[in-house]
């Protein structure tokens, strides 16, 4: 999910030049970490760990490295990572007078990854040199110890500024790279590294590089496993497509490999899913967002598809066959090697050198090409199951009538009776509030800008909606007002109506506790479920009501958690002695309060649900929500120990 702040600017202008303050060294990283990991929830705590991994795995990547050892520790807010690479430079460079080890951890866009001699790097995942300064930056202790040129080395760090001198330890056989880090808690909204995370990206590393053996030691539940796949990548796809739950088209599996020149390697099947699911990687790096290279893979197989149906005559009797239609139910993974990546941001969440797609696109469209013909029974499936995706998405056009967005009058007898509607009627400048109880409602009601905010109250806990027929959710009264008040209708293609849409934005609010995130649990898998194209189309919201207020003298601060509320009374001042009100629900919040903190599109902050990998998603709902309770069970003494007893809402 990604936070979309829309709080209103501060105006202001410089007065004198002193006024311009200059930050130096780290402290830009410490003052704005967001700009460099994405944020201090625990997206960005496991961020720091793909940096300093990411950096040894760019080792296995220049041939200097096979094995990789990430450590736990049984505090679960500890890493260490070791590599049995070069061992990063400890002699002094001769321009900065400081040791190599300082400059890569102190010093932002200071590394051998900007250039392609003998000691920089041809492929690698970092190319801005402050993956490891900013890890620095942001952990309150870092340990760097350096194994090279026959000695052990090493110096510890506090907050990025060097706490140690380097210190030569001792004579040493190996060589290698480990660095210990604890995120700095004053910093981070989370507290622990949560080792299923953890073991997940690992496990993809494994797959993507399969000549590396990576060992993962889990201090906290005393488990070390071993990751290697010298499957590789067509071994990742069949476990791929195994957690989609879908049957395979056919069974023949589409591979091809490139070791030479612009190195890249896709494994792709078709199954009965309707969704697409591509799994990329940019040097070794997973690009959740997608890129040119995924363009450039969606390019080929539409043209490959289309080349086959027209090299072969097949009738298709007039139907028009859309991109989509060819990549329904697809499921591939695809990795390729770039000498100088272009990210989206420090995150490198998307590629965009543009000359990759057109590498991606010749390099798959010949190769799937040469695949469908060698495969002609495999292909003719694979035609088959698209010229059906085609059919259904013809006959749900169809179907389909031309709806404008009505008003309460127009539409007073088909809505709900609880529906406190909104007046405008273009549906894009509109919002439906969804709130747990009457109470609730009432607040919301009253805070509200009736003229674009809409308000629907549900009772309590909705039904959940997992591994039920969305005919089954529809008998549910809550689940069909909600349905009702939408407009478009659930479930298949055929029942589900875009152009029915009544609201731009769709915003479950419900109270800051325990209850309230079970609730919205419920309602968020009920719209992956049933309405997944509202989510798909960035069409529903989450709103972050305030849990706590904390007046401090004339200031008030919001929190929206117990993490949010430790966060801010650890900034207040040594003597501050702030008042704290812990709301009980949002129907004992005044309305004026929350219109300010939560209603109103000036001042609030809402996050947007996005689904980046729909396999984890729906892996997701189903430990939480599917009927076998076992998955739960598990989940729940796994994480136990991570649990202090206050933190505990049984």
């Amino acid at each position: 999910m990604q936070t979309m702040s829309t709080a209103a600017p501060v105006q202001g202008k410089y007065t004198t030049a002193d006024a311009i303050q200059v930050l130096e060294g780290l402290e830009p990283v410490r003052l704005r970490p967001a700009m460099y990991i994405g944020g201090v929830d625990t997206k960005g705590l496991h961020h720091l760990a793909w940096e300093i991994i990411d950096n040894s795995v760019d080792e296995y990547l220049n041939g200097h490295a096979d094995a990789i050892t990430v450590t736990l520790h049984k505090s679960a807010d500890a890493l260490t990572v070791q590599d049995n690479g070069r061992g990063i430079p400890v002699d002094i460079h001769p321009k900065h007078k400081k040791t190599g080890l300082e400059l890569v951890l102190t010093v932002l866009h200071a590394g051998g990854k900007f250039g392609n001699g003998e000691s920089g790097y041809f492929h690698s995942g970092g190319l801005h040199g402050v993956g490891a300064s900013v890890v620095n930056a942001l952990s309150r202790k870092l340990v760097a110890t350096v194994r090279r040129d026959g000695y052990e080395w090493q110096q510890t760090y506090a907050k990025g500024i060097p706490a140690t001198k380097l210190e030569k330890v001792g004579p040493f056989r190996g060589h290698g790279t480990s660095i210990y880090f604890e995120p700095d808690p004053t910093i981070f909204k989370v507290k622990h590294f949560d080792a299923d995370v953890l073991k997940a990206r690992l496990e993809d590393v494994s797959y993507i590089h399969s000549g590396l053996t990576i060992t993962f030691k889990n201090e906290v539940n005393g488990e070390t496993i071993e990751l290697s796949h010298p499957g590789g990548i067509p071994e990742f796809l069949g476990v791929l497509v195994k957690k989609t739950e879908k049957t395979p088209i056919t069974e023949a599996v589409f591979t091809a490999k490139r070791d030479t020149g612009d190195k890249m390697e896709i494994a792709l099947q078709w199954t009965e899913s309707t969704d697409e699911a591509i799994r990329s990687y940019v040097n070794g790096i997973r690009t959740p967002s997608g890129g040119t290279h995924e363009n450039g893979l969606k390019s080929a197989v539409r043209k490959a598809v289309n080349g086959y149906i027209e090299t072969h005559d097949i009738k298709i009797k007039g139907l028009k066959i859309t991109p989509d239609d060819i990549r329904e139910g697809i499921v591939a993974v695809l990795s390729v090697f770039v000498e100088h990546p272009e990210f989206e941001g420090q995150t490198k969440q998307r590629l965009n050198n543009t000359d990759v797609e057109a590498k991606v696109d010749n390099f798959v469209r010949a190769a799937l090409e040469t695949w469908m013909n060698n495969n002609k029974t495999a292909a003719d499936d694979i035609v088959g199951r698209i010229i059906l995706a085609a059919k259904a998405r013809e006959a749900s056009r169809a179907a389909k009538e031309e709806v404008k967005r009505k008003s309460p009058t127009n539409r007073r007898l088909s809505l709900p009776g609880k529906l406190a509607d909104c007046k405008a009627r273009d549906r894009d400048d509109t919002e439906l509030f969804i709130v747990e109880g009457d109470s609730a409602g009432g607040s919301a009601k009253q805070g509200r800008n009736n003229a674009t905010q809409a308000v629907l109250p549900l009772r309590g806990k909705i039904l959940n909606g997992e591994d039920l027929p969305t005919l089954k959710c529809l008998k549910n009264q809550e689940l069909a007002d909600l349905v009702n008040a939408i407009g478009t209708g659930a479930g298949d293609q055929g029942k589900f109506h875009y152009e029915g849409l009544r609201y731009g934005k769709i915003i479950l609010l419900m109270d800051a506790d325990a209850d309230g995130h079970h609730i919205t649990t419920l309602l968020l898998d009920f719209f992956f479920r049933h309405l997944p194209e509202l989510i798909n189309k960035g069409h529903v919201y989450i709103a972050q009501p305030p849990l706590y207020r904390i007046d401090v003298g004339k200031e008030t601060f919001w929190a929206k958690d117990d993490a949010d509320k430790e966060r801010i009374l650890s900034g207040l001042r040594a003597n501050a002695k702030p008042d704290i009100t812990r709301f009980k629900g949002l129907g004992e919040m005044p309305f004026k309060t929350l219109a300010q903190t939560t209603l109103d599109p000036r001042s609030r902050t809402i996050l947007k649900v996005e689904v980046t990998e729909k396999v984890d998603a729906h892996n997701a709902f189903q430990e939480m929500l599917g009927k076998d309770p076992e998955p739960r069970y598990n989940f729940i003494m796994k994480k136990a120990d991570q649990a202090a007893s206050d933190e505990l809402d049984v």
